[in-house]
């Protein structure tokens, strides 16, 4: 079976399910739910599963049918929720992303530090999905990291 989705993880609020409908090029009503999103592109996967780390392993079970997973962190509030080298669980690669990059621009370094730390490299991707800021930019790195 070949693994033909993003999934994308992040905290309550950080944009990811406005993330993911940007990526699908979906742009009807928004739709928040505490259940996993299949999506022709996509895999949304609820933040209690970030929030609480015996959920850990469920997000695990649902990378196994990613090619990558977009790890977010929102500029707007930089509460620390993922754990030290978290990336390490997963066997794709994994790809940073800072939401609401047009607020809060003193919280940048602090959110560059959170991904260093739970392990994801560079490039990191700063977005605002309402200001249509770094979209088409992060969208086209990931579908390039597909193709490798």
């Amino acid at each position: 079976m070949r693994k033909k989705r993003i999934a994308v993880v992040g905290p309550r609020g950080c944009g990811k399910t406005t993330l993911v409908n940007a990526i699908n090029d979906y742009d009807g009503p928004l739709r928040r739910t505490q259940d996993t999103i299949y999506g022709p592109y996509t895999i949304d996967v609820p933040s209690a599963y970030i929030e609480n780390t015996d959920m850990y392993k469920h997000m695990i079970a649902l990378a196994q049918d990613a090619w990558c997973i977009v790890v977010m962190v929102d500029q707007s509030r930089c509460p620390e929720i993922y754990s030290h080298g978290f990336v390490r669980a997963f066997r794709c690669p994994a790809v940073g992303v800072i939401s609401k990059c047009d607020l809060a621009p003193e919280n940048e370094s602090t959110c560059i530090r959170q991904l260093k730390k739970i392990g994801v490299r560079e490039p990191y991707f700063k977005i605002s999905v309402p200001n249509g800021i770094g979209i088409e930019e992060l969208k086209r790195y990931l579908f390039e990291l597909k193709g490798r």
